[in-house]
């Protein structure tokens, strides 16, 4: 017998992808995975609290704002997912534990444990697959017009993490490909404007360079994800600045 698969999107939710600037010109491909703590309404609260909703462990607070800024001033497409990485984490495959966590630092999240292979399937085909069929589209297209495609995934982290005090402020991270990083780097070296460190707070062995290897590796695409710490973020005026510095940075670095 074939186990009917829970509904996860209504109409009244929308599409789980959002795409912007869909003709941009610029070669840089903007992704943002945790652009949003939204979760669809068949979910309620996932019975967690509101300051946990609304803290990092459901988004990457003020990712898609900078994203948005950079994709103006650099008139680059923007992909983001539309739904809280909670529900389906789209930087991770669907073998991943990560995917649909059980926890996250300190909460236990009610509504995501003991799923079914029926409920993750479920989550994975309304999410993720047609979030990274959207990005595999846009880079189809953009190939047979002629344009390039460099994969820029915009990311941020919390300043707190376990109680312990992160330092560094900006991360430029990478996988197997450093072309990119390694400019980006150097551009940063610089115009030290951040404490800026490579493969911090995160790197490919915690599994975070998924998309990058799924649309950046595996096409021969240059790639970098950028990892922005969330307290220089919080405002508008603290994302109009960082997004100005990384617009230089990617400038330079795609100039050289």
């Amino acid at each position: 017998m074939v186990l009917a698969r829970p509904k996860i999107l209504s109409e009244a939710d929308g599409d789980c992808v959002g795409i912007e600037r869909i003709h941009g010109r610029s070669p840089v491909l903007l992704i943002c995975e945790h652009a949003s703590n939204a979760l669809p309404a068949v979910f309620g609260d996932l019975g967690l609290p509101n300051e946990a909703l609304s803290s990092h462990i459901a988004w990457d607070p003020g990712a898609l704002a900078v994203a948005r800024i950079l994709s103006e001033a650099l008139d680059a497409t923007l992909v983001y997912q539309r739904f809280s990485r909670l529900i389906y984490d789209c930087n991770r495959p669907p073998s991943s534990p990560g995917a649909m966590p059980e926890t996250s630092e300190i909460y236990a999240i009610a509504g995501n444990k003991d799923l079914s292979p029926e409920e993750r399937l479920a989550r994975t085909d309304a999410l993720y697959v047609p979030f990274h069929d959207a990005i595999r589209g846009l880079i189809r297209d953009r190939r047979a017009r002629g344009q390039d495609s460099i994969i820029v995934t915009m990311h941020s982290f919390t300043p707190v993490y376990h109680g312990r005090e992160r330092a560094v402020e900006l991360g430029i991270l990478h996988d197997e490909d450093s072309r990119l990083a390694d400019r980006m780097l150097r551009a940063a070296a610089a115009a030290p404007l951040y404490r800026t460190e490579r493969n911090e707070p995160y790197g490919p062995e915690d599994g975070v360079t998924h998309t990058l290897i799924l649309h950046g590796l595996s096409n021969g695409l240059r790639n970098v994800m950028i990892e922005v710490r969330n307290d220089l973020i919080a405002d508008d005026i603290g994302q109009g600045v960082m997004a100005d510095y990384l617009k230089g940075l990617l400038q330079q670095s795609l100039d050289a």
